[in-house]
């Protein structure tokens, strides 16, 4: 089981990276501060898009599978959401440590997140 657990993190690590630094474009970023634009629910839906084959992977049963996807998609966007609404009424400068330390509680979220998903594997493997 422990080995599952470490492949998984390491999925969802990756993951990560891909989808929140690799995979964004202009549209995505400037929409995520309006909850009428496309772009946080698409960058949100591509997250649980790379989720769900490590979840697979994990031999999850398809309800568990599912209930992780909704909580990871609603997580993953109330935090962009929030961040972003804050970014746009603040206009934070990136070269602050303001914008660094909103920019890294909203990295903390997400791994606070993959955290949760990784219990629910270790508690679903359990026999």
């Amino acid at each position: 089981m422990t080995l599952y657990i470490v492949w998984a993190l390491i999925g969802l690590q990756v993951k990560h990276y891909i989808a929140d630094y690799t995979l964004q474009w202009p549209s995505m970023i400037a929409g995520k501060c309006d909850l009428k634009k496309a772009g946080g629910y698409t960058h949100a839906a591509i997250h649980v898009a790379m989720t769900l084959p490590i979840l697979l992977l994990c031999g999850l049963s398809l309800a568990t599978i599912a209930a992780l996807a909704v909580f990871e998609f609603v997580v993953h966007y109330a935090t962009d959401y929030a961040k972003g609404w804050y970014d746009c009424k603040h206009k934070l400068d990136v070269n602050t440590r303001h914008f660094w330390a909103v920019h890294g509680a909203d990295q903390l979220v997400h791994q606070l997140t993959y955290a949760i998903i990784l219990a629910v594997i270790m508690m679903s493997m359990r026999v």
